[in-house]
């Protein structure tokens, strides 16, 4: 399949976005609260930018290209506060997986990446009946660990109509993975396989939670801050 090259506004984090979730940005920096002007004028269209995580250890701005990871998702700005003192308080979805395959550090004042869309492609070529019975086996690990890690008012199930393909991306999104885990997630392009890494994961974090007897600060208290690398 030969890969089609478009221009994507960056949003470096040190988070992994996932198709499908809800992510709050305080925007702070000059450079990105100019990006979320240019979203909301419509000088970037479509209102999408690309979220993708810096490499730990790294920085993209000392380090370009090499500082990121390969892939990312691009966040749909939703709803946008403007603060008095000019910051932003925006919410986004995350919708599209990208891989990047270029930088662009002097035509914007924040980053413009050279993307190309990352589809799924079932190599497994796995029945429509063994995704269900793997979707439902994802779930129940999903159970298991929210009801491990929070209290009830603190997690949902995703609805059951979901996709099994689009599945694991949510599942994963509530849960606090690490970082590391979650980018291996967003990365794998073949259903099947997503849908048996995300059990796993969660299984894995489900039982070191109960060994550690540790409880995850609630998700409600998070809100991604970016500040300069």
């Amino acid at each position: 399949m030969v890969q089609v090259a478009e221009t994507l506004p960056l949003f470096p984090l040190g988070t992994v976005l996932m198709p499908g979730a809800s992510l709050p940005l305080h925007v702070f920096e000059p450079r990105y609260r100019q990006l979320t002007i240019d979203l909301v004028t419509g000088t970037v269209p479509g209102k999408e930018f690309g979220v993708i995580a810096v490499r730990e250890g790294w920085t993209p701005d000392q380090d370009g290209i090499n500082g990121l990871h390969r892939v990312g998702c691009t966040a749909m700005l939703r709803d946008v506060r403007k603060l008095p003192d000019g910051r932003f308080d925006i919410i986004t979805r995350g919708a599209r997986r990208f891989r990047l395959l270029d930088v662009d550090s002097g035509s914007r004042p924040y980053l413009i990446g050279k993307v190309a869309w990352l589809p799924d492609v079932d190599d497994d070529h796995t029945p429509t009946e063994h995704l269900h019975v793997l979707a439902r086996a994802a779930r129940a690990a999903h159970q298991h660990y929210c009801r491990t890690a929070w209290r009830n008012e603190e997690w949902r199930e995703p609805a059951g109509d979901v996709a099994p393909a689009t599945l694991p991306h949510l599942l994963a999104a509530d849960c606090l993975l690490p970082m590391r885990d979650r980018q291996r997630l967003l990365e794998q392009t073949c259903p099947t396989r997503r849908l048996r890494m995300v059990r796993a994961l969660l299984s894995r974090e489900a039982g070191l939670l109960s060994e550690l007897r540790a409880v995850p600060a609630p998700l409600s208290s998070y809100l991604v801050e970016h500040s300069d690398n």
